[in-house]
């Protein structure tokens, strides 16, 4: 392993390096000049752990289109809205990610998928490609079916079913590993 100590002393210059690392969070954090808030402190986790996601204006128009008193599934304007979180051209969002985003957004429709709720409906590990896009809402379609036929036969809010799932996936599966984890 080589170190700085096998180097020729010389000047470095940070143009002159390949570092790309988060490169519009970056900026935005090397410009700041106001006082730290919560905001400006998340942003600054995210950047560490290599966790933030920049949505494109067209992705966020379709979000917004969400109805948060909407009480149905609309499958097709759900993987509209799941192409364009899961293209390639959006940096930080998988499908776990997406499926947050869509929850919050209304949770009486979507629920986040997650390797332990997952594992407790289905008594299998989540895999998918993260290249097949397709795949991957097909995934999250027929998962978000299943929770809420399972919510309906074992009289559980849908709304709190990725919460509930979870919970009870840790409590009666303890021990047990997790991909990932």
């Amino acid at each position: 392993m080589r170190t700085i100590n096998d180097l020729t002393p010389t000047k470095f210059d940070l143009e002159n390096t390949d570092y790309a690392y988060q490169t519009t969070l970056t900026a935005k954090l090397d410009d700041l000049c106001s006082d730290f808030n919560q905001e400006i402190i998340n942003e600054i986790v995210l950047w560490k752990v290599n966790r933030y996601a920049i949505i494109d204006q067209d992705t966020l128009i379709l979000l917004n289109q969400i109805n948060k008193s909407d009480t149905q599934l609309n499958p097709e304007f759900t993987t509209t809205i799941l192409m364009k979180l899961l293209h390639k051209g959006q940096k930080g969002v998988r499908l776990a990610m997406a499926s947050t985003i869509l929850r919050f957004k209304n949770p009486t429709v979507y629920q986040i998928i997650d390797q332990r709720v997952y594992r407790f409906i289905y008594g299998k590990e989540l895999k998918y490609s993260e290249t097949d896009i397709n795949q991957q809402i097909t995934i999250y379609l027929d998962y978000l079916s299943l929770l809420r036929a399972k919510c309906n036969d074992h009289n559980i809010e849908f709304e709190n079913a990725d919460r509930i799932f979870y919970s009870m996936d840790k409590t009666y599966n303890i021990g047990e590993n997790l991909t990932g984890y």
